[in-house]
């Protein structure tokens, strides 16, 4: 391996285990990025899937106590469901057209959110609300491993505190990403070269989570807010850019 592909894929593993650690999801965002620059997709994005679990398991043990798991199962439900449904869409349906739709919503709800200064505690549709929000999710993951972006704005809507919000960030997306990851692998889709690169990130997924969590330990709940809406800001820009087919 190359000292500027193994740099930036120790990089790219402390820069999204660091993001996974502070706001309980990210690692593609931080991640995939820089990864792209020194691998193709085929190794880059199941890196990705295997980075997310590993750092969201990694900070499991530290905030399990603080999550509150009556408001995350009907999330789980609802993204176990949608998954396979949306792995069955990957041969029908356009990703860019999910990507662009999804990117535009995550330049406008972040933004007004972070411009509304009063509280919001939404309670419309109760369990079957979260729920569907959940499999919507699953859906989107399936289909372009855009799993968080939904649940995420929901959690915010609804105006619960940043652990419970982090408690649906965390487990949603580790449950979600998992299941990809073993659907991935199932159908071959993982090459054997991946597992190598994996070992190479290991440490700097792991640095990166502990470092991340650190400092989520020490935000407040308005701060935390904030950073999570400017990482749904940073998707969407992302989002919008790649379905344009930007260079």
């Amino acid at each position: 391996m190359e000292t500027l592909t193994y740099a930036l894929l120790l990089f790219g593993a402390l820069a999204g285990g660091f993001v996974s650690g502070l706001a309980g999801f990210g690692t593609a965002l931080m991640a995939l990025g820089i990864w792209l620059y020194v691998l193709p997709p085929s190794l880059a994005v199941p890196l990705v899937l295997i980075c997310s679990v590993i750092a969201q398991l990694s900070t499991l043990p530290s905030m399990w106590k603080s999550f509150d798991l009556t408001l995350v199962w009907p999330f789980l439900i609802g993204g176990l469901l949608g998954v396979p449904l949306g792995t069955m869409m990957v041969a029908t349906a356009d990703p860019k057209v999910f990507k662009l739709s999804v990117g535009v919503l995550l330049l406008i709800f972040p933004t007004a959110l972070y411009l509304n200064k009063r509280p919001l505690a939404v309670t419309f549709g109760g369990r079957v609300a979260d729920g569907a929000i959940g499999f919507a999710g699953g859906i989107l993951g399936g289909l372009a491993g855009l799993s968080g972006p939904l649940p995420i704005l929901w959690a915010n809507i609804r105006g619960w505190n940043k652990h419970e919000r982090r408690g649906i960030f965390q487990l949603f997306n580790f449950t979600v990403l998992a299941t990809a990851l073993v659907l991935q692998t199932a159908s071959g889709l993982v090459e054997t070269k991946v597992i190598g690169l994996a070992l190479v990130a290991f440490p700097g997924t792991l640095i990166g989570a502990w470092c991340g969590a650190r400092v989520y330990h020490a935000l407040s709940d308005k701060h935390f807010g904030d950073v999570v809406l400017g990482l749904l800001f940073l998707s969407g820009v992302a989002l919008v850019w790649n379905s344009l087919g930007a260079p």
